[in-house]
C-alpha cells in the first residue's frame, strides 16, 4: 500500500530505506513532544505480527546568562543588610543545570527552580552580600554545568565608599631652620575625593603655609610655630572623613647612631614559639651533659689501680736483711666467684710487717734509714720499672720483688679498693 505518514510527523519524519526488511525512520527538528515510546511492528502470514519498542528521551540545552544589579553598591559604616549583587539564570534545561559561584567574596547564594509546562526546568541563583570597601574590584563568577558542558560568566564589583584619609610628609625629624617641608593628604575613596580641607583643632593655620589641593607647603625655615596637630578632611559623593598628624619641632636634627642602625639590622623578628623551642632544646642538651658528667665521674672514682698486670709488684720495695717488712693490711677474707677454681687460692700477701727502729740515748725511736723512705713506706705497691731505675744498692737495703708465680697470678686478677681490700677483676666488673 506504499508509505503512509500521519500529519503531525509528515514534515519531520522520513523512512531512510523503506522495504520489507528495513523500517528505519529519521526525525528532524526534534521537539520535546517527540519524547515517548516508539514501537516497530512486522506483519507476517500466517505466523502473525512481531514487534519491538524503545524509549526516546529528549534533552533540552538550557540558555544561560548572568547580570548584575542596577542598584548602586554603597558601603556604609555599621551596615549589615545583604543586598542583591548579581543573578545567574539557566533557562529551559532538561535535565536541570547546576549553578555555582566562584569568588573570594564573603556573601551567600540563594537558588530557585521553576518547572515549565513543556517539561524543562529553569534554575535561578542570586548572590547577596554586605557592600564593603574590601569587596570593591573583587571578581564574581557564575558557573553553570549541564551534562558535559560548562558555562561561565563574570563581573567585577563596583562598591562606592567614603574616603579613608592618611597624611604623609612628617618623618619625625623636623628641626629648626629645616627647609622644604610639606604635608600631603591622601585618600582612598570611590568615587575619588573632590575636595580637601586643612585645619588645626585649636586655632588657625600658620601664615607661612600655602595650600594647593591636597598638599600644604611650609614656606621658609621651620620654626616652633609650625608645631601642632594638622587635620585633613576629604569629601566625595558618599561622605566626608578626616585624618590627622602630630607635628613636633626639635632644636637639632636627629641622627641615628651606628649602634642603633646595627641593632635594627641584627634584631630579626623571631616568633615567640621559635624562641621557646630554641631555649628548650638548649636546656635539654645541658641536662644531658650534666647527667653524662656525673655518671662518668662516678665510674672514674670506682676504678682504683692499674689494669696492667705485668707491672704490679706488691710491697713498698724496700726491706732490710733479717727485718720483717711493712705491708698494707690485707682483707682477711677474700671472696671469689664460684665459676673459677684458680681464683679460690688464698691470698699471697699476709699481714707481715718490717721494723727497722733503734732507740738513741734519749729514748727517741728512729726509723732505720733516712726520712726519705717514710713516704715510700706509705705506698701500697711500686712497679718493676721503678725498681729497675735504681740498679745501685742502697746500703744494706735491697729491692724486694715478689715473683712467686702463684702470688703473681693472684695479683694479676685483683684490684685494690679505697678501704685497702682487694677484689678480683671479675667481681669488680660485676
Amino acid at each position: 500500500m506504499g508509505v503512509s505518514i500521519l500529519s503531525p510527523y509528515k514534515e519531520r519524519v522520513t523512512f531512510r530505506n523503506p522495504s520489507f526488511k528495513d523500517g528505519t525512520i529519521q526525525l528532524s527538528r526534534l521537539e520535546l513532544e517527540d519524547e515517548g515510546v516508539y514501537i516497530c511492528e512486522f506483519a507476517t502470514f500466517p505466523t502473525g505480527n512481531r514487534e519491538s519498542q524503545l524509549n526516546l528521551t529528549v534533552l533540552a540545552k538550557p540558555t544561560n546568562r548572568m547580570e548584575g544589579t542596577t542598584r548602586p553598591l554603597i558601603a556604609k559604616a555599621g551596615r549589615t543588610e545583604k543586598i542583591l549583587v548579581a543573578t545567574c539564570t539557566s533557562s529551559n534545561g532538561k535535565p536541570p543545570s547546576t549553578v555555582t559561584w566562584d569568588t573570594k567574596l564573603k556573601g551567600e547564594a540563594e537558588f530557585q527552580e521553576i518547572r515549565n509546562s513543556n517539561g524543562t526546568i529553569t534554575v535561578i541563583s542570586r548572590y547577596r552580600l554586605v557592600p564593603s570597601r574590601e569587596a570593591h574590584r573583587q571578581q564574581l563568577m557564575c558557573v553553570v554545568n549541564y551534562q558535559l558542558e560548562r558555562f561561565t560568566d563574570s563581573m567585577t564589583l563596583n562598591v562606592q565608599y567614603e574616603p579613608e584619609v592618611t597624611i604623609e610628609g612628617f618623618d619625625g625629624n623636623w628641626f629648626l631652620n629645616r627647609k622644604d617641608v610639606k604635608l600631603i593628604c591622601k585618600s582612598d575613596a570611590n568615587p575619588p575625593a573632590h575636595t580637601y580641607e586643612w585645619k588645626l583643632p585649636n586655632g588657625t593655620l600658620p601664615g607661612s603655609v600655602e595650600i594647593q589641593n591636597n598638599t600644604i607647603y611650609f614656606k621658609g625655615p621651620v620654626s616652633y610655630s609650625v608645631a601642632g596637630t594638622y587635620i585633613c578632611e576629604a569629601s566625595n559623593a558618599i561622605g566626608t572623613r578626616s585624618g590627622l598628624v602630630e607635628v613636633n619641632v626639635t632644636e637639632f636634627p636627629y641622627t641615628p647612631s651606628p649602634i642603633d642602625d646595627r641593632k635594627s639590622m641584627v634584631q630579626p623578628n623571631i616568633p615567640t614559639p621559635v624562641i621557646g623551642g630554641i631555649v628548650g632544646g638548649v636546656s635539654l642538651v645541658l641536662v644531658v651533659a650534666v647527667v653524662l658528667f656525673v655518671v662518668l665521674r662516678r665510674r672514674r672514682h670506682t676504678f682504683k689501680g692499674d689494669y696492667s698486670t705485668k707491672k704490679h709488684v706488691y710491697g713498698n720495695g724496700y726491706s732490710k736483711a733479717g727485718i720483717p717488712q711493712h705491708h698494707p693490711p690485707m682483707a682477711q677474707n677474700l671472696q671469689y666467684p664460684d665459676d673459677s677454681d684458680d681464683e679460690k687460692k688464698p691470698g699471697p700477701l699476709g699481714g707481715s710487717t718490717y721494723e727497722d727502729e733503734d732507740e738513741d740515748a734519749g729514748g727517741e725511736r728512729k726509723l732505720g734509714g733516712p726520712n726519705k723512705y717514710e713516704e715510700d713506706a706509705k705506698r701500697p705497691y711500686f712497679t718493676v720499672d721503678e725498681g729497675e731505675a735504681h740498679p745501685e744498692p742502697y746500703d744494706e737495703r735491697t729491692l724486694g720483688f715478689q715473683y712467686d708465680p702463684e702470688q703473681l697470678d693472684i695479683a694479676e686478677n685483683m684490684v685494690s679498693q679505697n678501704d685497702g681490700s682487694f677484689i678480683s677483676k671479675k667481681e669488680w666488673y660485676v
